[in-house]
């Protein structure tokens, strides 16, 4: 089983109390978060151990994430986020000049998934939920959030307390963070019978 991974935190003397008070509550969330991975999900889309060690491919049923909820499946070994974003949420993915790889030019996805919303159906976001900095476990923050460690005209994201990597709802890094790319989107596809299939796709990549 694997462990959350280490946080660290800044310990300068000088840090804003309010601030710290912040990034150690997010820092618990994210610790809760990847936790949470490691419990049983669903029977229907476990595979064995001996094939989640293989790295076999494991299915969900998309209909159950409603508007704006976060569902984590486990793929090898790693949490999978299926998010079912909102009008708001897709519209919050338009016009932002501050992101680090905007087109995603850097390969963190499947051709398919080469768009601004990086995904196949743009309400559903398939992607690792992890960050690509140090493989911490980000936060959801959501728009209108009081945490100071994003900026007033926060839009809604992914926030990783670790050391403060900020992705919008397609997982599209900020500029000037530690984090160097997108959130990887793992090879997917959609069943006839309307489940998600995460691990393989039509290319014959898994």
């Amino acid at each position: 089983m694997s462990h959350a991974p280490a946080l660290s935190l800044p310990t300068e003397s000088g840090m804003d109390p309010e601030r710290r008070t912040w990034l150690l509550a997010t820092s618990a969330m994210g610790v809760a978060a990847t936790a949470a991975v490691a419990v049983p999900f669903v029977s229907s889309f476990a595979p064995s151990e001996r094939a989640k060690a293989q790295g076999a491919a494991v299915t969900m049923d998309p209909s159950v994430v409603e508007p704006g909820e976060l569902k984590t499946v486990e793929w090898r070994g790693q949490p999978v986020w299926v998010l079912r974003r909102t009008p708001e949420m897709l519209a919050s993915l338009e016009g932002s000049t501050d992101l680090a790889d905007p087109v995603s030019e850097k390969k963190q996805q499947p051709d398919y998934a080469t768009n601004t919303h990086r995904s196949i159906k743009p309400e559903l976001f398939v992607t690792v939920g992890i960050c690509t900095h140090l493989g911490c476990s980000p936060v959801t923050l959501p728009q209108g959030t009081a945490n100071p460690s994003v900026p007033a005209d926060w839009k809604g994201g992914f926030f990783c307390p670790c050391h403060g990597s900020t992705f919008d709802f397609a997982g599209r890094v900020f500029r000037n963070k530690p984090a160097p790319t997108n959130l990887v989107v793992p090879p997917h596809k959609y069943l006839a019978d309307g489940s998600l299939l995460i691990g393989e796709d039509d290319s014959g990549v898994a």
